[in-house]
């Protein structure tokens, strides 16, 4: 597929880009990479062919994550804190994933982007079946009125584009949008509950107005953001892992419970007695 073969170079690598490419496929400027870089927000380019810097999907998957953290209001000190928290060797996928789920504290927002937009901003052509999951995943959805025309989740679609190249059914993609909306929204309710009833209620008294309240409420809330995103990323990622090592401890089990097929013996045991085929003594006794 057209839309497949654009994501990589000839040689099947993760598409590079020059820091022009990169900065319009972030919609920021060139200049605002630099400074990025200059604070040690970026880890250097690659450089390559004339020492020119070459930027990979992780390049950009940071750079998203930054921008979404200076739109949720987080001053650069703040952001510096963040970034030098996060593990080391972060691909593409974990950052966007980082950055869906920092998104999620802001209000629901979309940018609408014709058919040429959503592919400039994805980095790549998308073909029908890429667009139809990428709505499947949540990351944009079709203007019913303008034809061509999409509302467009820049939380969602970085880490869609990531998914498209994995061999995963549409229907799929909606049955696990679906539990994980269901426990994500029942988490962010029972944490929410546990910081308004130990957290937010002992500090705020009962003499302020709505508008100090609110103040106050967003003044305890915003350092407790990143920390519990991350908790939250971790937490994820060794239950995913201990159930991935779970499943596969179950096929081993499940491939050994089963023996050697019909026909092969085990690697340096005895061989089993053959039953008597009537043309020599020789054979075991018949039963």
């Amino acid at each position: 597929m057209e839309g497949r073969e654009a994501a990589t170079d000839g040689d099947g690598a993760p598409r590079s880009c020059t820091v022009d490419e990169l900065a319009a496929r972030a919609g920021v400027s060139v200049r605002t990479v630099r400074f990025y870089s200059t604070r040690g927000l970026l880890p250097p380019p690659e450089l390559g062919p004339r020492r020119v810097g070459r930027y990979g999907p992780a390049h950009l998957a940071r750079l998203a994550l930054i921008e979404e953290l200076r739109a949720q209001g987080m001053t650069l000190a703040a952001i510096e804190r963040y970034v030098a928290r996060l593990p080391e060797g972060l691909g593409a996928r974990d950052l966007a994933i980082h950055r869906a789920l920092v998104a999620s504290w802001a209000p629901d927002g979309a940018e609408r982007a014709t058919r040429t937009e959503l592919e400039r901003r994805a980095g790549r052509p998308l073909a029908d079946e890429d667009v139809e999951r990428l709505a499947a995943m949540g990351a944009l959805a079709p203007v019913a009125d303008a034809p061509g025309a999409y509302l467009v989740d820049a939380a969602m679609l970085r880490l869609g584009v990531e998914l498209l190249d994995v061999p995963i059914e549409r229907e799929t993609i909606l049955a696990a949008r679906a539990v994980l909306m269901e426990h994500t929204r029942a988490a962010a309710h029972e944490l929410t509950r546990l910081f308004r009833d130990e957290v937010w209620a002992p500090r705020l008294g009962g003499g302020e107005d709505a508008d100090d309240r609110a103040a106050a409420v967003r003044s305890l809330s915003e350092p407790l953001r990143p920390l519990v995103l991350q908790a939250l990323v971790t937490a994820f990622q060794r239950s995913l892992t201990a159930e991935l090592r779970d499943l596969a401890d179950g096929a081993d089990t499940e491939a050994a419970g089963r023996g050697p097929g019909p026909g092969t013996e085990t690697p340096g045991a005895a061989p089993g007695p053959r039953a008597d085929t009537g043309r020599s003594g020789r054979g075991a006794p018949p039963v």
